[in-house]
């Protein structure tokens, strides 16, 4: 490749320091070792990438740019939201509330309770994997049900797994 013949492998190895990703580094590392003669294929096979990902890492860098900014993704904002601001702020209250007080019959916030209540309230379908992010964004965390002794007598032993099949863990504020 022959835009890389302007850089030096010191000229490449000097922007390491500034990045802190993931991506942005491997990008560099792969152009200081294409620069020591590694060629793309043995690139992809140590990267685990295709060869054409290997190619778009060195392309990137024939750029005006300054190194740092060339191996560093652009933004990506992502799909909308299906809620409002509003909406998400009334949501992360409600869910700091246990789903008894908000007229649940529920012990514990669960994913499937949140997409219920999610579609009931606002009209907005979410996935089960979206509610449990959903759920994390608002500042709660999942605590799996600790196993009670074995010791235990047969009414707290069931008592336990019926709470355990009605809320399947829960979700508590960080």
């Amino acid at each position: 490749m022959d835009y890389l013949d302007d850089f030096s492998v010191e000229e490449l190895q000097d922007p390491l320091d500034n990045v802190e990703e993931k991506k942005p580094t491997q990008r560099l590392l792969a152009a200081i070792a294409y620069k020591d003669g590694l060629t793309q294929t043995e690139l992809a096979e140590w990267y685990g990438v295709q060869r054409r990902t290997i190619y778009s890492w060195l392309k990137r860098l024939d750029t005006d740019e300054s190194l740092e900014q060339a191996v560093v993704d652009d933004h990506r904002s992502g799909r909308k939201r299906k809620t409002s601001e509003k909406e998400q702020k009334e949501f992360e209250e409600m869910v700091h509330e246990s789903p008894e007080e908000v007229g649940f019959d529920a012990s514990a916030w669960t994913p499937s309770l949140v997409q219920q209540s999610l579609d009931e309230t606002y009209g907005v379908e979410y996935s089960i994997p979206s509610c449990r992010r959903l759920l994390k964004e608002a500042g709660l965390r999942f605590q799996k049900p600790r196993r009670t002794a074995v010791e235990s007598e047969a009414e707290e032993q069931e008592a336990f797994r019926e709470e355990l099949e009605k809320s399947g863990g829960r979700w508590t504020p960080q």
